[in-house]
This record gives C-alpha cells, structure tokens and sequence, in this order.
C-alpha cells in the first residue's frame, strides 16, 4: 500500500492517514501507518535493517487526515515535549448529528478512560485519573440536520472530540461507539497541523483537504 506524503525532511515525515488503518500496530495485526511510513522510507532511501519512525500523536483507526512522524528520536523527543505543553496545533473538519446552535463555543471537561472497554466519558472535575479536556469549535455550515464543524484542540485526550460533541447530543456522523450505528467511518478528519520545527528554529503549517468521498464542505 503506497502513502500519500505532503511533506518529509532528514527529521520529520508528514502523510495522509487513511480511515480504517491504525496508528501503530494492534492486536488485529491489520497493516499500520507507522510500519507503512518505516517501509516507505526504507525503500525510497535503499536503507538496511530496522527504520527509526517515532508516534508523536494519533487518530482513531476510523479517522482520517493529516499525521505527522518523527524521523529521529530527537524529533520524536521534542514534538512529543510540544505536544504536551499544548504548542503543537491540531484543527479538524467533523460533521456531527443535529444542529448546533452556538455559532462559536468552547468545550471544557474532565474525561475518564475505561481501559479495559476501550471507552471515555465525561465526569465530574474531582474523579480519581479525570483529566482535563478542552476545544473549540466554529460552525462551517448546517446541512439535513447536520452540523460541520471546525474545531481546534486545546489537548489531546483519548477520543475526547468524539466523546465531548457526543456528551452534547451531537455525537459524531458513523460514530458507532459514542453516537448511532451508520457509516463505515467516522467523520472526522485531521485538517491542519501546526507546530515548531524539531531543529529548525521555523514554524511548519501544514493543511489536507478531505480525501474525496471522505465528505464535502461544499
């Protein structure tokens, strides 16, 4: 399976994740996008034994758009240091069931993963391992009692788009797990990246429109 790479340099690789392939390696054994990157660049640079190609952040198997990896574990170290200090910028395109009547908002919560389920909900400030979640959101347009929405994340909690529209009633489109049974995936598509070059002092933007049939803004 060939990837769609918007941009590479000697220490960062930055592709097009389709929907329905994970991240890393799961207990599915189905093909993942860090092994696809590391026979990517084995091939193209002819390179012998193990390839270094360092997850700084995820998608949902069932989620589409833009990811970017680290090519050394310096880059990993230092995109993974601005992750967690909230300066590596992330904006998504989702269309979410019902219509949203704020034009503009911000979500805040406290979330709590259930590990064993592989499920998070929305619960008061003071539980035990809650962790703070936050977004906002714009209103693109309303469509067939649908809602497009921009959102940029604040923080990077597990499922947290998907569990805090759905906690609102506006549960994302083909969201089987927080939302209705529908699609074969879930509308949600990593749009934007935005974030400090791991050793270049430059800051790199980087935008992926909706693969075709993924959905339309228009």
């Amino acid at each position: 399976m060939k990837i769609k790479v918007v941009y590479e340099d000697n220490h960062i690789i930055v592709v097009e994740k389709p929907y329905g392939i994970p991240t890393q390696a799961d207990s599915s054994n189905d093909i993942d996008m860090q092994t696809l990157v590391k026979n990517y660049v084995k091939e193209k640079y002819n390179k012998p034994g193990n390839v270094f190609i360092g997850i700084v952040h995820r998608l949902d198997r069932n989620v589409g758009g833009i990811m970017v990896f680290a090519r050394t574990s310096k880059a990993a170290a230092r995109l993974s240091e601005e992750i967690r200090t909230h300066r590596f910028k992330k904006t998504y395109l989702a269309k979410v069931e019902g219509v949203i009547e704020e034009k503009a908002g911000v979500f805040k919560d406290y979330l709590l993963k259930d590990e064993e389920k592989n499920m998070v909900k929305v619960v008061p400030a003071n539980t035990p391992n809650a962790k703070e979640a936050e977004l906002d959101y714009e209103v693109i347009k309303v469509e067939d009692k649908k809602t497009f929405v921009k959102i940029n994340l604040h923080t990077g909690r597990s499922h947290q788009i998907r569990v805090q529209f759905a906690s609102r009633g506006h549960a994302l489109v083909g969201d089987t797990k927080y939302g209705k049974i529908g699609a074969k995936h879930i509308f949600l598509w990593a749009y934007k990246v935005s974030f400090k070059h791991p050793v270049k002092d430059e800051i790199m933007n980087f935008t992926l429109e909706p693969s075709r049939g993924f959905f339309s803004l228009i």
